[in-house]
């Protein structure tokens, strides 16, 4: 009996381990249909949102010839003056840009944001251009920037004296002569000459008192007395201009410019008969430029004035905005404006892409079962950190899920989740190229440079100057703004056509402002 009892005991145990074990595989064969099914969910809902994305940030080739050409309606708009145009079209007053036959010594003077730059430049006439340069760059102390106006043009004036005490040998003013600068005010202006213009309002964190609606070189050169500073504010230009200045200095055939930075605006060469709203008398002097008429081109001398677009402000019921646009703009300082800047610009860019991955995140679960706290902070993720992760180019995707976790707080990712948020990027970085290049159509067919007319072999040569941070930077961002721009052209007029970096242009551009409008100019 007693082994009998044994082997019964003994089957009964094997019998229960074997249930035990049978038990189990069932389990964990439920287990991992549960995981598969759940992981299917997930990358169903993941497909889901990147499809929505993908729908919703299109832009194909017809959407911006049609963008383009509403464009260009609200720049006709804003040359007849309508006050409901969304591009207000300002006259900047340079009726004269610089031809490089200028010389002597000029200063700028250039205020945009936190920081100011102020520089010096010994021109020395076409044989040799630029003899020297030098530049400053100077932080404006948080305080002075809502303090008051007084207090910030004092700052910047005491800089701008400290920076003339420093003036070598190798800079030379003839004798009896008042220095001249050249002022970029990166701020919006009414601008009611070369050298005079009342602030509207303040941005970029800026909020003075006692400014708004006060001419801002008065306020500039009263600084400067108080300073002992002998100096004269010859052109107030914006950093657009300054920019179209310094690329024509550079190269006769540009025609236009364009800031991609952290903002974005546009400048061009408009003829002055062209402009409705035109009121006073004709420039008196002109610039060489090539004119289409219906049957061929013709080369006179036009009197012509650069018009500073503020492009920014455009807004169409054609642009392609997404939710995430819409709730961004709804949430910012400004709603209702600035659209298609915040659309193309590197201040946005990287805030939609956050805003998309945290879509991902609360509707499709792609960084786990929390979304990361960090991701939920507005203006996190940065366009220069986009940039650094869409350009990633290795194998695993290094850079990328580094970025992810430094910034969002995201460790551990996998490949997918790293391709996912690439492809993000890119989807975001090609609407923003695509809709600029869409722009920079539309001021070249404005001007009759969008295409080789009847009967004639090609087009003049015809330069856009671009200039900031993001095109300069932001290599994938830079090439498909120019293969759309020759995709938009075509292959004729695209020949014709090229986009010039113009590095720092806007600094250098105020003071070959500064000399083109000299005081001595018809001295010399």
């Amino acid at each position: 009996m007693g082994k009998a009892t044994a082997v019964g005991t003994a089957v009964v145990v094997c019998a229960a381990v074997g249930v035990a074990v049978v038990l189990a595989r069932r389990r964990k064969r439920r287990e991992d249909e549960l995981l598969g099914s759940v992981v299917a969910e997930r990358k169903r809902r993941v497909a889901a949102v990147i499809e929505e994305v993908e729908r919703s940030l299109a832009t194909p080739t017809a959407l911006l010839r049609s963008i383009a050409d509403a464009m260009v309606t609200e720049m006709e708009r804003g040359l007849r003056g309508d006050i409901h145009a969304q591009l207000k079209m300002l006259i900047s007053y340079v009726d004269n840009l610089p031809t490089g036959d200028e010389h002597g010594l000029f200063y700028a003077l250039d205020l945009g944001g936190t920081n100011f730059r102020v520089l010096r430049v010994q021109l020395g006439g076409r044989e040799k251009r630029v003899v020297k340069q030098q530049y400053e760059e100077v932080s404006i102390p948080p305080h002075l920037m809502v303090g008051t106006s007084m207090e910030l043009f004092d700052f910047i004036a005491a800089a701008l004296a400290k920076f003339v005490d420093t003036e070598g040998e190798d800079f030379h003013l003839p004798e009896g002569r008042q220095r001249e600068l050249g002022f970029t005010f990166s701020f919006p202006v009414n601008q009611t000459s070369i050298s005079s213009g009342t602030l509207i309002k303040w941005t970029k964190g800026f909020s003075i008192n006692g400014a708004v609606g006060e001419d801002v070189v008065s306020e500039l050169s009263r600084a400067m007395e108080r300073q002992g500073l002998d100096m004269k504010v010859t052109a107030l230009v914006n950093d657009t201009v300054g920019t179209l200045a310094g690329g024509r200095y550079n190269d006769n055939d540009v025609v236009a410019a364009v800031i991609l930075g952290t903002g974005t605006n546009a400048a061009y060469v408009e003829h002055a008969n062209a402009i409705p709203k035109w009121t006073g008398l004709l420039p008196k002097s002109g610039n060489m430029v090539s004119a289409r008429t219906p049957y061929t081109w013709k080369t006179k001398v036009y009197a012509t004035i650069v018009i500073n677009t503020e492009w920014g402000s455009f807004k169409s019921d054609k642009l392609p905005l997404s939710e995430y646009d819409k709730i961004m703009d709804f949430e910012s300082l400004n709603p209702g404006e600035q659209i298609y800047e915040k659309m193309i610009s590197g201040m946005y860019l990287g805030e939609i892409v956050r805003r998309i991955l945290l879509k991902l995140a609360h509707d499709a679960s792609l960084f786990g079962d929390v979304v990361p706290p960090k991701l939920e902070q507005p203006f996190v993720l940065r366009t220069p950190d986009m940039s650094a992760m869409h350009h990633d180019s290795s194998h695993d995707l290094k850079i990328l899920g580094s970025k992810l976790k430094d910034i969002v707080g995201i460790a551990d990712t996998s490949l997918e989740v790293r391709y996912i948020t690439r492809h993000i990027c890119d989807l975001v970085a090609e609407r923003g190229a695509r809709l600029a290049a869409a722009g920079i159509y539309s001021i070249l067919k404005k001007i009759g440079r969008d295409k080789v007319p009847n009967g004639e072999s090609k087009m003049p040569r015809t330069v856009v100057a671009l200039d900031g941070g993001l095109y300069e930077h932001y290599k994938k961002f830079s090439s498909c703004v120019e293969a759309t721009l020759t995709d938009l052209l075509g292959e004729e007029a695209s020949s014709s056509v090229v986009a010039k970096l113009a590095n720092d242009g806007s600094g250098i551009g105020a003071a070959l402002l500064a000399a083109s409008h000299s005081q001595y100019a018809e001295v010399d």
